[in-house]
């Protein structure tokens, strides 16, 4: 799983014109699943994600995790993650999970990084058109790959 974090004061997901989800301070994230991927990848990434400390304290040092601020999450689906650019200029994404297996990873993270926040999240709608806003506070932009735990 490959996951961009993006620090924001606050972020909405609209589909069709509505908006579906939004949040103040917190972190909204793009979520890319392959076939690889699986409830161990999830795990670690939720609580990666909900400890990473990447938010301001008294002295403006970034040392405190969403859970020290009690802020928020969206997240969002986003298979372009793992497109392959290496050939030609149409992206292939063959690496991507199709949604018979990554729906239910895409649900299992939310139950996972709802768990560990402790609060329901923001979420889009898998396969759905969306469009995103955010205020990237910082700005302040990480990208983890579950394979590269090390």
């Amino acid at each position: 799983m490959i996951v961009v974090i993006q620090r924001v004061s606050e972020s909405s997901v609209k589909i069709d014109g509505k908006i579906k989800a939004e949040i103040g301070v917190g972190l909204m994230l793009l979520l890319g699943i392959e076939d690889a991927d699986g409830q161990e990848d999830i795990d670690w990434l939720s609580k990666k994600i909900v400890n990473m400390r990447i938010f301001p304290d008294e002295a403006g040092v970034m040392n405190r995790s969403l859970l020290d601020i009690n802020g928020e999450i969206l997240l969002i689906s986003q298979f372009t993650l793992h497109a392959s650019t290496k050939k030609g200029n149409r992206p292939s994404y063959i690496k991507a999970a199709k949604p018979d297996v990554a729906i239910p990873l895409y649900e299992s993270m939310i139950q996972s990084l709802e768990r560990e926040l402790g609060k329901k999240i923001g979420t889009g709608e898998f396969g759905a058109d969306m469009k995103v806003a955010l205020v990237n506070d910082g700005p302040v932009t990480i990208v983890v790959d579950s394979k590269n735990k090390a």
